[in-house]
């Protein structure tokens, strides 16, 4: 492992039985994993709700990179994951209201479902800090 590694965990169940962790920093590179709508004991959040679950992602994106140093205006590409596209103008606000000033590239692609029947969305999220 590289000196300059960087690794953040949240705790979600899956973290352990996959092995994985919620973002990973080398030199002034991030990687942000798939993020679904967690609450803060890890049950789903905003059940139902497009827009709600879109934001609750975005909010531990900018978790887990403020504890790499960063913050979500570094994030320069995201990948939204959905269950159903109908709802990409909910998603859609959820994004472009945390983005608005610092736009990244993304993506949206519709897949059949998610690990948690609740969950309508997971997000990715790639960055660049300013170098150290």
């Amino acid at each position: 492992m590289n000196d300059t590694t960087r690794r953040v965990f949240t705790g979600a169940q899956w973290e352990s039985q996959v092995g994985y962790c919620r973002a990973i920093r080398r030199g002034n590179l991030a990687w942000v994993t798939g993020t679904v709508s967690l609450d803060a004991d890890g049950r789903p959040f905003a059940v139902g709700d497009p827009e709600g679950q879109a934001r609750r992602c975005l909010e531990i994106i900018d978790k887990a990179l403020q504890e790499l140093g960063g913050s979500i205006r570094d994030v320069m590409r995201t990948r939204m994951f959905v269950t159903d596209i109908d709802h990409w103008e909910a998603f859609g606000r959820a994004h472009a209201a945390v983005f608005a000033d610092h736009p990244p590239t993304t993506s949206m692609i519709e897949i059949s479902r998610f690990i948690g029947p609740d969950f309508l969305i997971e997000i990715e999220a790639d960055a660049c800090f300013d170098a150290d």
